[in-house]
């Protein structure tokens, strides 16, 4: 399970719903024993989950048009006959490279679990992604950011404080905001300074932070107890009506507070990661390390910040250097 390729990234927004429908009685048995497989084994998200099954199903209603009943008769040009339909559709490479990722998953299930006795996805090639630059804050930036929500606490307001441990934690940690969320009192070692974190398919990892972040933990759960009302739980951090804090309340704070830096970009939570794993690399971090803070299942996805370093790197000279 170690090696085994994790999900794309998706968005049930352009994908296709996970019906069954129409399927040969074959096929449709496979998609819903996979969808088991992505539910209790991988520990997916409902969201994941559901955007996965609709690209897969998609592939197999295409398939079925072109005379297949069963999983075990796939092969690589049929799949290649699904995503070029894809791409006359207009998808995106970005969506295009999603989707084949998606169905050499799938077919690599087939094949282990006997359902097939190749894996024709495995050489399905796909476009490359285009991957934008990540936009990230400067590091003068991210201290008036954490100043400014720490000036907006003087007052002494117990949200005020829970703002600013928020903002400090996002940054001291890159932690995605859904992780951020389902944070418990008791996943926090305040002593070493360390948060267990909970990422994509239940995987446990320990994040260090720093003496900034921690005092703002500190402050914040010594107030803690004046927003909390019954049903709050063991959550770290509690939203307005004193339950655990939801993703958009989080966003909402993170946008807010920017407005409060002249000229940064308007970032949400995602915009603090980045600003994080830059930060880091910038400092001399190592890619390893910092894949392993992140939760990256891949290296690949932590080299991007790689061109973004590249990218100051080359800005910077652009500006100093006479001979540019």
């Amino acid at each position: 399970m170690g090696n085994e390729v994790q999900p794309p990234v998706t968005d049930p927004g352009d994908g296709q719903d996970a019906d069954a429908a129409g399927l040969p009685e074959p096929m449709a048995a496979v998609l819903a024993d996979y969808e088991r497989h992505l539910t209790s084994e991988r520990d997916l998200t409902p969201h994941t989950v559901r955007a996965y099954l609709g690209d897969i199903a998609g592939m197999l209603e295409h398939a079925a048009l072109l005379g297949h009943d069963d999983v075990s008769t796939l092969d690589v040009r049929t799949l290649r006959s699904w995503l070029a339909k894809q791409q006359t559709l207009g998808r995106s490479r970005t969506t295009m490279s999603r989707r084949a990722t998606a169905v050499r998953v799938f077919t690599g299930w087939a094949q282990r679990t006997g359902r097939s006795q190749i894996d024709a996805g495995a050489l399905l090639g796909s476009p490359k992604a285009h991957r934008t630059l990540p936009p990230a804050l400067r590091v003068d930036e991210a201290r008036d950011l954490l100043e400014a929500a720490a000036v907006r606490a003087d007052d002494g307001s117990p949200l005020g404080m829970r703002d600013v441990a928020v903002l400090e934690v996002l940054y001291a940690t890159g932690i995605r905001v859904g992780e951020l969320c389902g944070l418990d009192i008791d996943d926090v070692d305040r002593e070493r300074r360390v948060l267990r974190v909970f990422g994509k398919g239940r995987k446990e990892r320990s994040v260090p932070y720093g003496q900034p972040a921690g005092r703002a933990v500190d402050a914040w759960l010594d107030v803690r107890p004046r927003v909390a009302v019954p049903g709050a739980g063991a959550a770290l951090f509690l939203g307005a009506r004193g339950r655990r804090i939801d993703q958009r309340a989080v966003r909402s704070l993170v946008h807010a507070r920017l407005v409060d830096v002249p000229g940064a970009p308007d970032l949400g939570p995602h915009g603090l990661r980045h600003t994080a794993a830059t930060h880091l690399l910038e400092g001399g971090a190592d890619l390893r390390t910092v894949q392993e803070l992140l939760g990256h299942a891949s290296l690949a996805t932590t080299q991007i910040y790689t061109h973004v370093t590249t990218d100051r790197l080359r800005q910077a000279y652009r500006q100093a250097h006479p001979r540019a």
